[in-house]
């Protein structure tokens, strides 16, 4: 499993170009965040995506959590059972 952790505080101040499209719509109001708030639109970039790798990371439960939580279904499933009656 990888491990998408983001540690913003941390980070390599490296920095690489790409190209992408994005809603002309969302992209006016990203310009108006930026200039709203006297930064470069390239921070709003970088927050967005360590927000989305963080997001992303924290919605999937972690694999020995499922594995336990399995493990305890095959094991008290009668009395599972018997609690939602």
């Amino acid at each position: 499993m990888i491990d998408w952790h983001v540690d913003c505080s941390a980070m390599s101040q490296a920095r690489e170009k790409f190209a992408t499209q994005v809603d002309s719509e969302i992209l006016a109001r990203v310009r108006d965040l930026a200039r709203d708030e006297g930064r470069q639109i390239q921070a709003l970039v970088d927050e967005a995506l360590a927000d989305l790798i963080e997001k992303r990371r924290n919605s999937r439960p972690r694999q020995h959590v499922m594995a336990a939580y399995l493990a305890s279904h095959e094991k008290y499933a009668p009395l599972y059972k018997k609690l939602a009656e």
